[in-house]
């Protein structure tokens, strides 16, 4: 049950605390091996049907114990998510998801629910919002193009089996019918790439695409052929040399150029693809900043960037946003965020235990 005039339930789990110098090992949890993601997990794992009767106790009885709900789930990586979704379904006969969105409200259902989801899942029904929007601007297409240029192509592929899977439809039929040219042309081919996944760099070929990319954006053919080809098509490590190898050839970094010539719709996302590409960690960095800073949140933005890069670079975009605005990105999530919101947050970018 959801809380009751704003009395919360005393969670009968060890209490988390905000701290920013001690290592997750110090109470028994440690840091995801082999990534820069900030998800912190215990030492020993839970078994799943022990994790649903938490849950399951926090859902029951007068309000809701939200505490135990970020304990649990803020401390599991998606496979481990995964199960607990499977489990409590067979025990309960009930949807997680469901669970969620009945006994939470609010910033902080919205931000549980959407980190519970399986990423594939997650990502598929981002882009769905996005093109059942009746007016879609530069800022909800952007996420199309993280999904395609900010994540793997084993990714990127399973959502968009998923996605034809939830809406009998596939993603690629959905953007050539509902986005028009010439950034159809970009979105379509950005997201039915299948990329090299590994580390593999020809120089002779980055310094002739650094070519036909310069040729293309002097003559703002954007959408030229070659220039979507060599962007949806190319292996990530052969992109950054390429975009290396024009830096020193024309003097300026592509994105650089492609601002000089115009602030379209068009031109924004081929800034987008630049930065998911050359630097994930600062493009998102980015994406955090502009959702915090001036008036208002952008609680969707601010969600989708730390639910999605939690597991994977959390720890980069936190050193990027230092540098970029000289606050922590700590300290302006705690300004601008408050109560179980705030907590999930910190939870998921690695502050709070």
């Amino acid at each position: 049950m959801r809380r009751f005039f704003g009395k919360k339930r005393t969670s009968s789990l060890p209490k988390q605390n905000a701290s920013a110098g001690s290592s997750a090992s110090e109470k028994g949890y440690k840091l995801m091996s082999g990534s820069m993601g900030s998800l912190k997990i215990p030492e020993t794992v839970p078994p799943p049907d022990q994790d649903c009767q938490r849950l399951k106790k926090a859902f029951d009885g007068f309000g809701t114990d939200e505490d135990a709900v970020i304990w649990i789930l803020g401390h599991r990586n998606a496979s481990q998510r995964r199960e607990i979704k499977d489990t409590y379904q067979q025990l309960y006969n009930k949807s997680l998801i469901d669970d969620l969105q009945s006994e939470l409200s609010g910033d902080f259902r919205d931000v549980v629910i959407l980190w519970t989801r399986d990423p594939p899942e997650r990502d598929a029904k981002l882009a769905r919002v996005v093109l059942t929007k009746k007016k879609k601007v530069v800022k909800h297409l952007k996420v199309l193009v993280e999904i395609a240029c900010a994540s793997s192509p084993n990714h990127l592929m399973a959502v968009r089996q998923v996605y034809s899977s939830l809406f009998d439809c596939s993603l690629e039929e959905d953007i050539a019918s509902t986005i028009s040219l010439p950034t159809r042309k970009l979105l379509v081919g950005l997201v039915t790439s299948y990329r090299y996944d590994k580390q593999l760099v020809d120089t002779g070929i980055a310094n002739s695409e650094a070519s036909r990319l310069h040729e293309a954006i002097e003559t703002k053919q954007y959408d030229h052929d070659h220039v979507v080809w060599i962007l949806s098509t190319r292996n990530f490590f052969q992109l950054r040399a390429t975009f290396e190898c024009y830096k020193q050839k024309y003097g300026h970094s592509i994105d650089q150029d492609i601002k000089s010539c115009g602030h379209g719709e068009l031109e924004s996302l081929l800034i987008a693809v630049y930065w998911c590409i050359a630097s994930p960690a600062k493009y998102f960095a980015e994406v955090i900043k502009d959702s915090i800073v001036g008036l208002g949140t952008d609680e969707d933005s601010l969600n989708r960037a730390i639910v999605t890069r939690a597991e994977i670079d959390m720890i980069k975009i936190r050193e990027e946003y230092s540098k970029m605005s000289k606050t922590s990105l700590v300290d302006d999530v705690i300004g601008d965020t408050s109560g179980d919101y705030k907590n999930f947050l910190l939870t998921l970018i690695g502050e709070r235990l």
